[in-house]
């Protein structure tokens, strides 16, 4: 009888082993479909099958899948990765298996066209603007009125997003969007967006059931590089039930409601404001966030729904998961980071993480790269989790040196320095 296989298209750094494991764990064979399979340790550590494709290519995916039908049973196809997530949905409707709706996502994963469907359906938004170019970008600034939000249509992890408080910064912000140093993953198009001013929030759903709703903190800015997500966000039953009533018609405005998606808002004078619906599951610690806090794992749900197995999504327990992540300050070379051993001894904390080695060069990008790491803690009180997790992350030190200015280079390349 063939093995059961799971496949997966495309890696992911922070939660694929997660969904290895996982697949494992419900009797699967994972086998990694990736463009580049060496760029994910875990495949190599674990000794997962992983065959090199061009994921960018849905007639090569194909190829590759139905060739694998003559050695397995393909029970499920999905990604953890939201730049292939539609090309798994639509290798899904190709060999008749279940998952999401490919044009849906494709349409989510367009700022623009999201923001489009969101206002049509009458959904709390920030006011927003399309530009194609610097001109664009400085009246759309002007017409809704500073500070704004310059950011491009597509992208993730807050990669190119900035908060620019001036028509100075917003041209700044442009020229460098529109200049040749910002990867674009589609034809450049910048959103311009009222910034929405408030706590920041996030629901995180499986089909139409809000499983948790998570409190965020990006900091000041004018880039948003999360500092901390808290499980459950302190919120009254009032505030709980208007987040989770605007999530659903965000999912019926944008054609979701299969498997899962991640809503994030900001709690602003008129209420909950939509900043973006990600319609696939949350990366980096909000899986094992929501596990802790709730018993629920997410990661096992998602692929019983893509192999077509009854989900289980009530809730075990009810604690506080709170995750801090590890910011440096400066440019350089990290020369040393230690601590963490220490850290994860503290009673109450479930991993701490970090995502660099020493002698690594750190340049900030003001998006999710900029992390070094992470400390997550569970307890059942909020007071008790935000203690665990000072006296951790106080634990981890490290030491960046700063790169040389040019003429410092200069200096130690003289021939008369002794």
């Amino acid at each position: 009888m063939a093995r059961r296989a799971l496949i997966l298209v495309g890696g992911h750094r922070r939660i694929g082993l997660q969904y290895v494991n996982a697949a494992q764990r419900l009797g699967l064979c994972p086998i990694t479909l990736s463009a580049d399979p060496t760029q994910y340790d875990y495949l190599a550590a674990e000794g997962i099958e992983a065959i090199r494709v061009d994921t960018d290519n849905l007639d090569a995916l194909i190829r590759e899948c139905s060739r694998l039908r003559a050695t397995y049973d393909i029970g499920g196809i999905t990604s953890a990765e939201e730049t292939v997530y539609a090309t798994a949905g639509k290798l899904c409707r190709h060999f008749n298996l279940p998952g999401p709706n490919p044009e849906s996502i494709e349409r989510c994963c367009d700022k623009f066209a999201q923001r489009q469907l969101l206002a049509k359906a009458g959904v709390p938004i920030p006011a927003y603007r399309l530009a194609a170019n610097a001109t664009d970008v400085g009246s759309s600034a002007a017409e809704i009125g500073l500070p704004v939000i310059v950011k491009p249509t597509v992208g993730r992890g807050g990669m190119g997003v900035r908060l620019c408080r001036n028509l100075d910064e917003v041209a700044e912000h442009a020229a460098y969007l529109l200049g040749g140093k910002h990867i674009w993953r589609s034809s450049p198009r910048i959103l311009v967006e009222e910034f929405a001013q408030g706590p920041e929030f996030a629901a995180h759903i499986m089909g139409n059931e809000v499983i948790g709703i998570e409190a965020g903190d990006s900091g000041p800015g004018p880039h948003f590089v999360f500092r901390e997500f808290t499980y459950p966000a302190p919120l009254t039953d009032d505030e709980h039930e208007r987040i989770a009533d605007v999530s659903l018609s965000c999912l019926q405005a944008l054609g979701l409601g299969w498997g899962p998606a991640c809503i994030e808002f900001r709690w602003t004078k008129r209420g909950p404001v939509v900043i973006e619906v990600n319609p696939r599951l949350a990366s980096g610690t909000c899986p094992q966030l929501v596990h802790l806090a709730y018993g629920v794992d997410l990661i096992t749900e998602h692929i019983k729904l893509v192999i077509g197995d009854e989900q289980n999504l009530r809730r075990r327990h009810s604690h506080t998961a709170a995750a801090r992540f590890l910011l440096p300050d400066r440019d350089g070379t990290l020369d040393w980071i230690d601590g963490d051993r220490q850290a994860a001894a503290v009673s109450g904390v479930a991993e701490v993480k970090l995502y660099f080695e020493p002698k690594t060069p750190i340049i900030r990008q003001g998006d999710y790269r900029d992390l070094i790491g992470h400390v997550i803690a569970s307890s059942p009180n909020l007071a008790q989790t935000e203690a665990i997790l000072r006296r951790a992350v106080d634990l981890i030190n490290w030491s960046i040196t700063p790169f040389p200015t040019l003429g410092e280079q200069v200096h130690s390349a003289s021939p008369h320095e002794h």
